[in-house]
């Protein structure tokens, strides 16, 4: 099997595989290296709120440009699946699981750059009868020793929170604690895409366990694993635009391929300190 994985221009790309054929590039490229390739797995992107407003025009163009560069290689090459990150939070903050059919709206650039690229999947599927499926992805998370370590503040809170606990260090948490979040585990993320693509999925499906937690349930739930009794500083939130809560609504890929979470929260939390008990 030959992998052709991507990434932006924002971090580097490590690892390596025996099975799989790494090429370190952008999704700007003009020469990717999609040839021979039956799908195309497109999670690349300036991911979070933060990171796209810090340059604004430069979030588009990897966002926006450097996926329409990437399928449209993929398409001139003869591929004609794709599966792609889009977002959870154009729902904005919600206690109820929220259905991909619900009315959404972009307050970011970074939600903006992710419909943007919903739309466009939508010509490419209208225009050239491709398969795009896009996934919002809600709170996807893995330990720091994973693929998250090298984006330090921008990584998923679980693997921050849990690094900065079994350091001794006491996390921030905006507000009160008291915002939730759907966390699920990438390796249901994992799963979730491969059916989308061995499926040929088309449009806007929700990857998530209809479950959600606070902050200060996480920093409990990392405390008790680890055995320590580490407690948290509540700062004030510094962002104007902040979702407050999430919960998906995974019924569509449900029914498309049967796909759900398999890695409850619990369990989560448990790979993710595992480390630090060694």
């Amino acid at each position: 099997m030959v992998v052709a994985r991507l990434v932006n221009d924002y971090h580097p790309l490590s690892g390596s595989h025996s099975s799989v054929e790494f090429h370190d590039m952008t999704v700007l490229d003009d020469d990717l290296p999609t040839e021979g390739v039956d799908v195309v797995f497109h999670l690349a992107a300036l991911s979070s709120y933060k990171m796209h407003e810090e340059n604004p025009t430069k979030g588009a163009r990897v966002n926006i440009e450097g996926f329409v560069n990437t399928v449209e290689q993929a398409r001139k090459d003869g591929c004609d699946t794709v599966v792609y990150a889009t977002t959870s939070s154009i729902y904005g903050s919600r206690t109820e699981p929220s259905p991909e059919d619900m009315p959404v709206e972009s307050r970011t650039g970074y939600e903006a750059s992710k419909l943007g690229r919903e739309r466009y999947a939508e010509y490419f599927h209208h225009h050239y009868d491709m398969q795009l499926a896009g996934m919002r992805f809600f709170s996807v998370y893995q330990g720091s020793g994973g693929a998250e370590e090298h984006k330090g503040e921008f990584a998923n809170t679980v693997a921050q929170f849990t690094d900065q606990i079994a350091n001794g260090e006491s996390p921030e948490l905006f507000g009160d604690g008291l915002q939730t979040r759907d966390f699920t585990h990438v390796d249901d993320i994992v799963r979730g895409i491969e059916l989308a693509a061995e499926e040929r999925l088309q449009g806007i499906y929700n990857l998530g366990t209809a479950e959600s937690y606070s902050f200060n349930e996480m920093v409990d739930m990392i405390n008790d694993v680890l055995g320590t009794d580490v407690e948290p500083v509540y700062v004030e939130n510094p962002f104007e635009v902040y979702v407050h809560d999430t919960k998906a609504d995974y019924s569509k890929i449900h029914e498309a391929t049967g796909w759900e979470p398999e890695v409850s929260f619990e369990e989560g939390v448990e790979r993710v300190c595992e480390p630090y008990l060694d």
